[in-house]
């Protein structure tokens, strides 16, 4: 039997495609550090590499390590980590492949540590859009025959350009000391402003804020109906708002007159910080309260006292949102927090990582197990479990840099291993979990029920109702 299996695995690996990719002197004349994936989709458009996603193309990656231009960085089924499958179990027929780079740079934090990671200015970007990062061509490929594909990187993805003021809207970059010194680096922090009806006719009225964290521009506020119209966008005022319709309350004569601001707080490991301090991202919640929002209360006519900070969000922003309350409770007048991330880590979506060893399975009896979901359409069907989540996030990237979720949360809550990127907090192979992470977590104030509750007697008095919760 095992001969068998061995004889069966070795002519799979013989019909997997081997990927030859190099890199032109043009997109990368130094040697190169970072995470070259490799893209295989049944479709040539849109690109294989801007539809990276669990339920999108297969990819298949390596690590490159000071990799010189036109020295070849080989992909096949024995170096390679792959999602859904293996190289070796791609079904054989018609793919387009696309191959593109997560480039990494060294640096020095303010802990001694010095690690490789692809770092910006804190706009928010993913890997395939990505200032710095280098790409190859869409290429036609049989698989089923073994062979070699060669695939040639020679574009370079050049930054964004960043949006324009307007009357309503302004955009504002503030360098933060605090994460420049813990990064080694200037570290921006972006805020979006928009500005109430009057505010220019009114030079001498000052303003409550509302900070909302988790849109690109506050509650999606969109001023061309054409722009908004099928795109599902929901404004948290009613739920069922487009931006456009926000926009045109917000004009209205008898809305309230308050300024709204939304942030872009990108970090190496995850496109948000949380606003909060952690060990892998820096001092965040520091910087947010003593640095960024006050410098925005210097530029803007905003009141500056507690009773006029409120916070707002969803998802991640419903995470921060009662985060920033509950670490800043004198700083801030209110939270709303909508569906947030898990803020009881007692069910980490569906886990609990201080008594369950493993995150993909649900112990059923002594011989079955479940597989997790992590999500799951409005039908009730998994979308994809946990277990495949963590697979696509360890072949986008080894040592937490895959800039995906569950690795976005180690970065924020976990402590970091000896070499100083986020220690995982289970094995994104096999889902042991590591008691210590989970345990480090919480004893750092992440749970944000067990911090609550484990200072509710002067925590309490002081967010006394503040709190309001949607979900």
């Amino acid at each position: 039997a095992c001969l068998a299996a061995t004889v069966a695995f070795d002519a799979a690996q013989a019909q997997a495609p081997r990927f030859e990719v190099t890199v032109d002197p043009t997109a990368g004349a130094t040697p190169l550090t970072g995470r070259l994936v490799v893209v295989v989709s049944k479709n040539a458009q849109p690109e294989p590499r801007m539809i990276i996603a669990p339920q999108g193309p297969a990819v298949f990656a390596v690590d490159l390590d000071q990799l010189r231009a036109g020295q070849a960085a080989i992909v096949d089924a024995k170096t390679s980590l792959g999602y859904p499958m293996p190289l070796a179990q791609l079904p054989a027929g018609e793919y387009y492949a696309q191959a593109i780079v997560n480039v990494y740079e060294p640096i020095k934090r303010a802990d001694g540590k010095t690690i490789w990671v692809h770092f910006n200015d804190g706009t928010q970007e993913v890997m395939q859009i990505a200032a710095g990062n280098i790409y190859s061509d869409v290429q036609k490929i049989q698989v089923g025959s073994g062979g070699t594909v060669k695939l040639r990187i020679d574009k370079v993805i050049a930054a964004s350009p960043r949006p324009q003021n307007t009357d309503w809207v302004k955009y504002v970059r503030i360098q933060s000391p605090k994460l420049t010194a813990f990064w080694g680096r200037p570290v921006y922090v972006h805020a979006t402003v928009l500005l109430p009806k009057g505010y220019n006719q009114h030079p001498n009225v000052k303003y409550p804020t509302v900070y909302t964290f988790g849109h690109n521009v506050p509650f999606g506020f969109t001023p061309d109906s054409t722009h908004v119209r099928g795109l599902g966008q929901i404004s948290p005022v009613t739920g069922l708002e487009s931006g456009y319709d926000f926009y045109k309350s917000w004009i209205a004569d008898g809305f309230p007159r308050f300024i709204a601001v939304s942030f872009e707080q990108a970090t190496p490991f995850f496109l948000d910080s949380y606003s909060v301090n952690s060990a892998s991202n820096g001092p965040y919640g520091d910087a947010m309260e003593q640095e960024i929002i006050p410098e925005l209360e210097k530029q803007f006519r905003m009141i500056g006292k507690p009773y006029a900070r409120l916070a707002e969000g969803a998802s991640t922003g419903g995470w921060q949102t009662l985060a920033l309350q509950l670490k800043h409770p004198d700083f801030f007048g209110g939270a709303w927090v909508l569906q947030p991330d898990p803020i009881d880590f007692r069910r980490y979506q569906l886990v609990d990582i201080y008594s369950d060893t493993n995150a993909f399975v649900l112990p059923n009896t002594q011989l079955t197990t479940t597989e997790r979901p992590f999500r799951r359409t409005v039908e009730g069907q998994v979308a994809w479990t946990l277990r495949q989540l963590s697979l696509f996030e360890e072949v986008l990237g080894t040592r937490g840099r895959s800039n995906y979720q569950l690795e976005g949360w180690e970065a924020v809550y976990g402590p970091i291993d000896a070499d100083g990127y986020p220690k995982p907090l289970w094995n994104k192979l096999t889902g042991t979990i590591d008691r210590s992470v989970a345990n480090a977590m919480r004893d750092n104030g992440y749970d944000l029920r067990d911090h609550a509750q484990k200072n509710w007697d002067t925590l309490g008095p002081k967010v006394a109702g503040k709190l309001h919760f949607f979900a």
